[in-house]
């Protein structure tokens, strides 16, 4: 009751959301599974996240989430009036084509893992079932992401596709409530097979709806490069596939940045002598903080260089944060039989 006045949830109807969200955040309800359930779909190929969240607030874009539960719980009392039976949970459907390095800016990940907590505290026992489709090789780092804000049960209704995923969806959707851009024959009134008028594919954000200092970034670590001079930071990664993740700013003038990987263990390497994973360049982190990802292909130690060495009259402050996150080991058992729901 508490989360429901202080978002203003009886009134959310009412609220008209940024033009940016509106347009650019993806997302839809759009048909209803056999049983009845309505069915909402997530499309992450589209999704913009700095676009999105330069353009609009982090309070604005959750409220946008939670409108949209608040429609799926009102479509689920039409469904029960339409059906004359219960039906009271939904189906969700993640598309996750096009999953990229870009997905895992850390503003964007703590947007999400705020709004899945607050799915759990505020929604229990909506989910029927979490259906991702198209998972690429870095899902299963997303998903480590997410699980801890994730409660056993909704962990228990996650399921994995693989490549046979249309025959599976059809196994749970009729052919006409499923878009035909997922394997039924649905469609647009004009024919469009993504079904465009429900779902919102989003895409990229023009800079003209940019605002500025929207994303604010508490860092970890603060350094004083001297002029002429570097600082290193060692990250051992202990699993191939391991995920690098940095955010960093200068103060007052550019700083040069890239990542290496020891030949020896131990001692302190020059760049030189060390393997470059990401070619070092000169980044105007003072105008706009920096941030990165990197897979890492072996393990090994990687060392994140800042170089201040080309400037002979100024030191530079840094400031960072760095973060290591591990592939989920628990992935297989998310391939599970549809019929369990």
């Amino acid at each position: 009751m508490e989360y429901r006045k202080n978002m203003d949830i009886d009134n959310i109807f009412k609220w008209q959301a940024p033009e940016v969200i509106q347009k650019y955040l993806p997302g839809g309800l759009c048909g209803y599974d056999r049983d009845g359930c309505p069915i909402w779909y997530d499309i992450v190929k589209s999704l913009d996240p700095k676009g999105l969240l330069f353009s609009a607030t982090k309070q604005d874009l959750i409220k946008a989430k939670m409108r949209d539960c608040e429609r799926l719980l009102h479509e689920c009392d039409l469904q029960t009036e339409r059906l004359g039976k219960k039906v009271e949970t939904i189906v969700m459907i993640f598309d996750c084509e096009g999953l990229g390095l870009k997905h895992f800016w850390k503003p964007l990940v703590e947007l999400y893992q705020e709004f899945f907590a607050l799915l759990e505290e505020n929604y229990p026992e909506t989910l029927k079932a979490m259906i991702i489709v198209k998972a690429t090789k870095l899902f299963p780092v997303g998903y480590n992401l997410m699980k801890p804000f994730l409660g056993e049960d909704t962990r228990k209704k996650i399921v994995v596709m693989g490549a046979n995923w249309k025959e599976r969806l059809l196994k749970l959707i009729s052919p006409e409530q499923l878009p035909a851009h997922f394997g039924g024959t649905m469609t647009d009134p004009d024919g469009n097979i993504k079904c465009i008028t429900k779902i919102n594919f989003g895409g990229e954000v023009p800079k003209s709806f940019y605002m500025r200092d929207q994303v604010k970034t508490q860092f970890e670590h603060s350094v004083v490069i001297s002029r002429g001079s570097s600082h290193q930071v060692e990250y051992e990664i202990l699993l191939p596939g391991c995920l690098l993740r940095w955010q960093f700013v200068s103060d007052g003038a550019d700083i040069g940045f890239g990542v290496f990987m020891k030949t020896k263990m131990g001692e302190r390497q020059r760049a030189g002598e060390m393997t470059e994973v990401l070619a070092s360049q000169r980044y105007n982190a003072h105008m706009v903080p920096e941030d990165g990802t990197l897979t890492c292909p072996e393990p090994g130690v990687y060392v994140l260089r800042f170089d201040n060495t080309y400037s002979y009259v100024h030191a530079k402050k840094v400031s960072f944060t760095v973060e290591v996150l591990l592939p989920d080991e628990g992935m297989q058992g998310l391939d599970k039989d549809l019929t369990a729901f």
